[in-house]
């Protein structure tokens, strides 16, 4: 079993961890990675207290092993943090602050409230900032992956990272699907990995099953990155462009950004009734590039047991070869 420090900070088995993804509600995804020994999360923005005690409920109703509430900075919203902190849930999760935003009191309430805090950046200076307001695990967050990702890959931007932030672990992100992810960003630095894409094409996925069957048929370039779907939300996410499937409604807009501004309303509504019918071709999908290495819709439980072991066997194999050598 490969153990590193950040399972030691987090109480995990396994160090792979969940997104804690917007783009779906699943407490049953979130228990499953925590109960097969991974950290599971659950996206808390804009969800209202009421929806994070809930879901937070129907995690602790499977598992009691830890779990990870999510929020966004930019736009946090007091009531359903406060609602999170009061939980207490073994992490708390931070990612996109705005640049003016001052992240210590978030952390430090986090802490206060007895929760480990994980930071997702995807810059190096990102990285320090969270590491100097006491963050427990960073998280190099590269730009293969699906939603919203900053301009640097994951090859560089992990140990760039993990040399910036000293003692602090980190988790490597995007572009990771497998075991053979896991073993690299372990021979980048990394103390393990955080999936999205790959969790969304699981069985306890909230995804529609058209969406799931779309990553499987991604050959990982059919994914761009643009300002379409923040436009379409009347979202402006600080230092981010989102990476999602490349389809009809991606396609109309693409260059015509300011027509969709002036049209946003219908377009919002439009993808709303495109995602509850699952339509691939006019609705957005996040996901990221590593969908190309993603074959089956499997139990969440199975895809933790199947990374952690494969990236035990290639480092073990691996390193027995070349030493002989």
């Amino acid at each position: 079993m490969i153990r590193t420090p950040v399972c030691d900070v987090l109480q995990i088995d396994h160090p792979i961890a969940l997104g804690g993804m917007g783009s779906v509600y699943a407490p049953e995804l979130v228990a499953a990675v925590s109960g097969a020994g991974g950290l599971g999360a659950m996206g808390c923005h804009y969800l209202t207290p009421e929806q994070v005690h809930a879901g937070t409920a129907a995690i602790r109703k499977v598992t009691n092993r830890p779990f990870a509430l999510n929020f966004l900075l930019f736009d946090i919203e007091e009531d359903s943090f406060a609602s999170a902190l009061a939980l207490r849930p073994s992490v708390i999760a931070f990612a996109w602050p705005s640049p003016e935003q001052a992240v210590t009191p978030y952390v430090e309430r986090a802490h206060a409230a007895g929760c480990k805090v994980t930071f997702m950046a995807g810059g190096v200076a990102e990285a320090v900032r969270a590491a100097q307001a006491g963050a427990d695990v960073i998280i190099a967050q590269g730009t293969e992956g699906g939603g919203h990702v900053g301009w640097q890959t994951t090859m560089t931007l992990v140990p760039m990272v993990v040399d910036a932030v000293a003692s602090v672990p980190v988790l490597a992100a995007g572009g990771i699907a497998d075991g053979r992810g896991l073993a690299a960003a372990i021979m980048l630095g990394a103390d393990g990995v955080l999936l999205g894409t790959r969790f969304l094409a699981s069985r306890e996925s909230s995804l529609h099953p058209n969406f799931k069957q779309a990553i499987l048929e991604s050959d990982g370039h059919d994914t761009l990155l643009s300002e379409i779907p923040d436009i379409a939300a009347g979202l402006v996410w600080p230092g981010a462009m989102s990476r999602s499937r490349r389809n009809r409604f991606i396609e109309r807009w693409a260059g015509r950004e300011w027509a969709l501004r002036q049209h946003r309303a219908e377009a919002r509504a439009a993808l709303q009734t495109a995602r509850k019918n699952g339509d691939v071709d006019e609705a957005i999908l996040s996901m990221g590039q590593d969908a190309g290495l993603v074959h089956d819709i499997a139990p969440a439980a199975e895809i933790v047991s199947r990374i952690a072991e494969e990236a035990e066997r290639i480092l073990t194999d691996r390193m027995t070869r070349l030493a002989r050598k």
